[in-house]
């Protein structure tokens, strides 16, 4: 991108974790307008994996953030692998910072990442901001017995912390 866009892709630093995690809290709150009210604490088991999955992206350069043109935070996203296949971990923009691109830019990001092989993600199938966002960007609903064993437990973690559990999916992009 030119000096000029409205947000650039940069590796994350692990100064940023506390950041990253607010931006996905900040992020969390569309799903509240959706009646999915997430109501974990910050100590709580899930909580705590996932800033510490994040981190470990960060240390081994598998996060990228977008940033602004004074290197604030509008995004991120943390990768990493499941089942030995690239795996989207996380993915979250600012909802001040929407609607510009920031989202759809980290997911090529995470394509052009996975290079040949398959990029897995979870996500929720009812929210119009999920599921139909990675259909327009090539990934396709995987029917659970499909997906492998650490995807398995990602997806019933997810569904054991996480509100309207039946709605949690795995999904699947083929390798370019």
């Amino acid at each position: 991108m030119t000096s000029d866009a409205p947000f650039q892709l940069r590796p994350a630093r692990a100064s940023e974790l506390r950041a990253i995690v607010g931006i996905d809290e900040a992020a969390s709150e569309l799903y509240a307008l959706a009646g999915l009210v997430v109501a974990l604490g910050d100590d709580h088991p899930f909580v705590l994996a996932e800033v510490e999955r994040w981190g470990r992206a960060i240390e081994r350069g598998l996060a990228q953030v977008a940033v602004d043109a004074q290197d604030q935070l509008l995004g991120f996203m943390t990768l990493g692998f499941v089942d030995g296949a690239p795996y989207l971990d996380q993915l979250a923009v600012h909802p001040r910072a929407m609607r510009r691109g920031i989202g759809a830019a980290l997911l090529r990001q995470a394509v052009l990442w996975s290079g040949p092989r398959d990029l897995w993600l979870t996500t929720y199938a009812h929210l119009s901001w999920n599921r139909p966002f990675y259909e327009r960007h090539g990934f396709a609903l995987v029917p659970e017995d499909r997906c492998g064993p650490e995807l398995g437990r990602i997806l019933e973690s997810q569904r054991a912390a996480l509100p309207d559990p039946e709605q949690r999916i795995a999904m699947v992009r083929p390798g370019s």
